[in-house]
């Protein structure tokens, strides 16, 4: 299956399903280049907590998790001590991991470092892609990888860094999510050369 049909008219990615907050992530973030320093580390961060599960189980969670870690404000959670981590893990409404959660700590102060001795985390995030999004022409979900050379690439780089929860995959979605590529199916109404081809809605997305 490619897309899939939606009672507004528009095809979207089959993996969206018909969850209303699924479809809300989808035409509005998923794929929408993000340039934000802090946004960045905030993604990466609840990528890595996504490992093992469900991104729709962050999503459901993602107010909690900005909440309980002062909106991923890096400086903020660079300084966290061991009875703020006990504190978390004992908050139901975040996914408690105690590794996770430290390694959030980690990349907090591998992002301090990057923004205050190197060329900043977007910047160095995005040069790796020249400062575009990567536009896929793909047809199918079976046609989407889990990681690329690219991400393996940017992985090492990261890793080298200190920053901790971002292996290939984690990696590769984290650019999914945040434009460097551009997954979105050639038949989805959100692929970029969606314009070029016959338009077969009448409707105009929520957006």
């Amino acid at each position: 299956m490619s897309t899939i049909s939606h009672t507004d008219g528009f095809a979207r990615c089959s993996w969206v399903g018909r969850d209303p907050l699924y479809v809300a992530y989808h035409d509005e973030e998923w794929g929408v280049p993000e340039y934000d320093d802090r946004a960045l580390f905030e993604k990466l961060v609840l990528d890595g907590f996504q490992a093992g599960l469900s991104w729709s189980i962050i999503l459901r969670k993602r107010e909690n998790f900005r909440r309980a870690f002062d909106a991923f404000e890096p400086t903020k959670i660079a300084r966290y001590t061991p009875t703020k981590v006990e504190r978390l893990m004992q908050d139901e409404g975040i996914v408690r991991n105690r590794l996770k959660i430290e390694g959030s700590i980690a990349s907090a102060r591998a992002w301090l470092d990057t923004m205050e001795n190197g060329p900043g985390f977007s910047k160095l995030l995005w040069s790796f892609v020249d400062g575009r999004p990567k536009i896929s022409h793909l047809r199918s979900i079976k046609q989407v990888p889990t990681e690329t050379d690219l991400s393996r690439k940017i992985s090492k780089e990261l890793a080298g860094r200190g920053f901790k929860f971002c292996g290939p995959t984690i990696v590769y979605a984290f650019m999914q999510a945040v434009g460097m590529v551009n997954d979105h199916l050639v038949t989805c109404y959100r692929h970029p050369d969606f314009a070029t081809r016959p338009a077969r809605l009448t409707k105009s997305p929520k957006r």
